[in-house]
């Protein structure tokens, strides 16, 4: 067994084969496990199931819904998603100040809903006195910070693959995100 002396007596690279000799011991891609590789497949035909089903659908909708609607529930459906923006956005900030990982996926949830909110503002004020109101507030508001939440959240995930590029001993330019692979940093060509 090393004491700590003589690790730091090691060189550069032999502190680097040390850790990735001691990373290789445990490091099991969980989605290679049975259960998990049955349950990705799975997941994966449900998710090409649903967009076989939603083009149609879309296509019928086209078609079918009527140009104009009565909503009973208009002021409960608009307060709740901003309930619920309010609550992504306030979990988000949470998150960030915590320095937790789940801050990524808030700014994913905070941007999509916010994308949501300009788009039915927009569409559903056109011919209106209030659209001209919704198109500055999507504009100048709710976009930007959109934007914002994305870039933030991709910056997460740079900085965490960044971080286990370094604590893995490797050396050379970190892979690019569509390389990287779940669980796993991978060699620059994003295969392990």
């Amino acid at each position: 067994m090393l004491t700590p002396e003589e690790v730091r007596g090691l060189s550069r690279d032999e502190r680097t084969a040390l850790l990735r000799a001691l990373i290789s011991v445990e490091d099991a891609d969980p989605l290679e496990e049975p259960r998990y590789r049955r349950r990705r497949w799975a997941v994966l035909a449900g998710l090409v199931a649903c967009c076989v089903w939603l083009v149609p659908w879309t296509v019928v909708l086209g078609f079918t819904l009527p140009q104009h609607f009565t909503a009973g529930q208009w002021a409960v459906a608009w307060i709740g998603f901003d309930v619920g923006l309010t609550l992504a956005i306030g979990a988000t900030a949470f998150a960030i100040w915590k320095r937790l990982q789940i801050a990524i996926f808030g700014q994913l949830v905070s941007g999509t809903l916010l994308l949501c909110d300009a788009w039915f503002d927009v569409w559903l004020s056109w011919g209106s006195g209030e659209f001209v109101v919704s198109v500055l507030t999507a504009l100048l508001g709710e976009l930007p910070l959109a934007v914002l939440f994305f870039v933030g959240a991709r910056q997460l995930v740079l900085m965490t693959v960044h971080a286990l590029w370094v604590r893995e001993g490797r050396v050379g330019p970190e892979p690019r995100l569509r390389q990287v692979r779940l669980f796993a940093v991978g060699d620059r060509g994003g295969s392990r």
